[in-house]
């Protein structure tokens, strides 16, 4: 089971005037500085969560169906399931109804029921194709304010600390930021 990110997030959980703000600047010119720096820590955030934080598209590729054809999703939360792609021995492609699936949203990592009889993979390799949408939403406001806010401590910690070096500081993570994120971790599949 391997998983891709198809479509990036359209903005980011943090704006540069929080950020700014945050940090106490003010002037904008360390703005592109800053967009990189909010980048960074979101994706930092999303792989040590395995969460998605702003609505962003996904593949999931799988060389057979589990077992009980129960598919658990490597990102969390799902927005939606977009489409299941099954593929026949010749690899020609055949896409599930969605009365062939149910998407269980009571766990985490949310899954994914495959009716028996429905898309029966044939195809010894990537034998099915599973596209979802995963985030807490579109919008940086729908992004819950703890993760917001780590963000804000990860991006602020590498403004601070630029370059490389030996200090403590430089080396580690800011101090709270692993507690802020321990009751966020979707556990491993």
């Amino acid at each position: 089971m391997t998983s891709t990110r198809l479509l990036e997030p359209a903005a980011e959980p943090v704006a540069l005037e929080d950020m700014r703000a945050h940090l106490r600047l003010t002037s904008t010119e360390e703005d592109t500085s800053l967009a990189g720096y909010i980048k960074a820590a979101r994706s930092h955030i999303e792989q040590s969560t395995r969460r998605a934080l702003i609505a962003q598209g996904w593949r999931l590729y799988l060389d057979a169906w589990p077992d009980g054809r129960v598919v658990r999703l490597p990102v969390s939360p799902v927005l939606s399931i977009d489409q299941i792609t099954v593929f026949d021995l010749e690899g020609t492609p055949v896409a599930l109804s969605p009365n062939d699936w149910t998407l269980d949203r009571s766990h985490h990592p949310e899954r994914l029921k495959i009716k028996l009889g429905a898309g029966l993979p044939a195809s010894k390799m990537l034998a099915a194709e599973i596209d979802f949408t995963a985030g807490y939403g579109p919008a940086a406001e729908d992004v819950p304010e703890d993760f917001r806010q780590a963000i804000r401590m990860l991006a602020g910690h590498w403004f601070e600390h630029r370059e490389a070096g030996s200090e403590l500081s430089v080396a580690t993570l800011p101090h709270g930021l692993d507690r802020l994120l321990s009751t966020a971790r979707v556990p491993l599949l």
